[in-house]
């Protein structure tokens, strides 16, 4: 992925899209630092589409019976005030 510093960036904004179309995102630098990345529409709807952890097990079709019973054996104790 190439990195374009930002004055360069926006004197070829259109450019830029042009090739996040065609498949070549582009990270746009402000004072050298990554600030933020150009990519196509149709990558960003792909990337934002992968389901976070609580709707992947919310989808996975596990009921409660399926789980093994939770293990309710108290904690060993720990002394936090020791010097």
């Amino acid at each position: 992925m190439r990195e374009i510093p930002l004055p360069d960036a926006e004197a070829t904004l259109s450019a830029i899209i042009d090739d996040a179309v065609r498949g070549e995102p582009s990270v746009i630098t402000r004072r050298g630092q990554p600030a933020a990345v150009v990519l196509s529409f149709a990558e960003w709807r792909r990337l934002s589409a992968v389901p976070n952890f609580g709707r992947l097990l919310a989808s996975s079709g596990l009921r409660d019976e399926d789980l093994p019973e939770r293990d309710r054996t108290p904690l060993r104790d720990v002394d936090l005030d020791r010097n």
